[in-house]
């Protein structure tokens, strides 16, 4: 392959750099009111597509060599590998966590917890139980939000603040979790692993976790809670009927979190993970698993296509519960794709938007505006809230920040997880706060509680960005490129 000049013939302008962003955030905001909710579903990704088209037009106006730019997007999308791989082991465990009960396991003790004078901070730690199991604040709230959201209404307690209290939780679990999309992705974008950005992230985020239990449990004290736990008793019956329920269940996941303290690789840590929710699916769910594989009783034919698909593909488990029925599906790794799909296609605008200079000469521009390190931090706070605003969707508030600023980070002398930390906790969390954005939306619609109307009570997603900003005023937990802390 021919050497290709790092340098450009000419020197992109501010407008310029930001005109195939302008496109972009307009063919997303067409994709948003046309697709809704199903526009991650790909039309997201080909807008991606041809953001990256829009940018090589702009490179070929300055000379850049086309070369240059598939160089660039061919080193990011390989820069992405192990965040693939990843994702599709969260899919494979999801999928044999499920089968063999250990998900339900943790609704099912989760939910023994409700008590009516606690209701409302009991909300934060279901949901937040059920967001780690399962890695998605979209699926926490449309089945165990819901039956809260029931539940919440019997004990006429304000909708808002049940709605506030579930995406509380189920945010706090979406960010903690490993087998969240946006978890993998935020380090993806800011070059650190998997479980140094999470470790890194529970500096701010469990601090904000505990202020948002104690303003609920504040909030649950002027409530008259009369209601009884009806709906709760029929959800614990539909989970026993559908699994055997045991706490053995809980020995797989202790051991994954072994492993993930004792600094595991995270593609050992979920593969051992997945194969022992196989083995355990077996052992606990055999009736199941024999279904799942396409058999009356378990045989060894039957016990293998039942693990495997759980695996690779979709497994659905009846129960009796409509409420539960959603929980009770995983996509397994072919459910990983669409969020692989689009980080490939976001690797080939930001690779382009790289090669042509332009993301040089915008994280410049804005860091003309904020000086020090504080001013990096608002930066990146200030550009995953616009972009949740603007671009409808937290995987470009997490992508586009990502790429745009983890050079200026470098240049600073600070580890990547300091931008992969500050992309969750304003990027992921803020999204579900914009009536138009898809989480806001879906939210909204899955709950049956409007945007506006649960957003003074979600505490965590407007703590977040605000302690992020707290702890890099006063220098607290900033980390160097030499693992050192950094003070202000």
């Amino acid at each position: 392959m021919n050497n290709i000049p790092d340098k450009i013939t000419k020197q992109i302008s501010l407008t310029q750099a930001l005109i195939p962003i302008i496109l972009l955030v307009g063919f997303l905001a067409v994709n948003v009111y046309i697709f809704e909710s199903d526009a991650i579903s790909g039309s997201n990704q080909f807008v991606l597509l041809m953001g990256g088209a829009f940018a090589a037009i702009v490179g070929f106006i300055n000379n850049v060599p086309y070369k240059k730019m598939l160089n660039k997007v061919s080193k990011n999308i390989k820069s992405t590998a192990g965040a693939i791989l990843i994702l599709l082991l969260v899919g494979s465990l999801s999928g044999t966590w499920l089968v063999s009960g250990i998900v339900p396991a943790m609704i099912y003790y989760g939910l023994k917890i409700l008590h009516p004078e606690i209701f409302l901070p009991a909300c934060v730690i279901i949901c937040s139980i059920i967001s780690i199991a399962t890695g998605s604040s979209w699926t926490t709230s449309a089945t165990i939000g819901v039956a809260l959201i029931g539940i919440g209404n019997t004990m006429h307690i304000n909708p808002g603040m049940v709605a506030g209290a579930v995406i509380s939780g189920a945010y706090f679990g979406d960010k903690m979790s490993p087998l969240s999309d946006t978890t993998n992705l935020a380090p993806a974008m800011a070059g650190t692993d998997l479980f140094t950005h999470i470790k890194y992230m529970a500096y701010t985020t469990v601090p904000t976790y505990l202020i948002t239990l104690i303003l609920f449990i504040i909030l649950g004290l002027t409530q008259s809670a009369d209601g009884s736990a009806e709906n709760t008793q029929a959800t614990l019956i539909a989970i026993k009927e559908s699994f055997t329920i045991s706490p053995w269940l809980f020995v797989v996941p202790v051991i994954v979190i072994a492993l993930i303290i004792r600094k595991t690789e995270p593609l050992i840590a979920l593969l051992i993970g997945t194969l022992l929710g196989g083995l355990f699916a077996l052992i606990f769910q055999p009736e199941l698993v024999a279904k799942i594989g396409g058999g009356e009783k378990l045989d060894f034919i039957s016990g293998y296509k039942g693990v495997m698909n759980s695996i690779t593909i979709s497994s659905t488990v009846e129960t009796s519960n409509e409420t539960l029925q959603d929980l009770f599906e995983s996509k397994g790794m072919v459910g990983m794709l669409p969020t692989i799909w689009l980080i490939i296609c976001a690797m080939v605008f930001g690779g382009i938007m790289e090669a042509i200079g332009a993301l040089k000469v915008i994280s410049n521009a804005m860091l003309k505006v904020a000086n020090g390190v504080f001013g990096l931090f608002a930066s990146t706070v200030g550009s995953c809230i616009v972009l949740n605003i603007t671009a409808s969707d937290q995987y470009l508030a997490i992508v586009v920040p990502g790429k745009m600023f983890a050079e200026a980070y470098r240049e600073k002398g600070l580890a990547p997880e300091n931008l992969s930390r500050t992309l969750e906790d304003s990027g992921t969390v803020t999204s579900v706060l914009v009536p138009w954005n898809t989480c806001g939306a879906y939210q909204s619609g899955v709950l049956g509680v409007p945007t506006l109307t649960y957003l003074p009570y979600a505490f965590f997603n407007i703590l977040s960005p605000i302690m992020t900003l707290t702890f890099a005023a006063l220098g607290i937990k900033i980390r160097t490129l030499a693992g050192k802390l950094r003070s202000t």
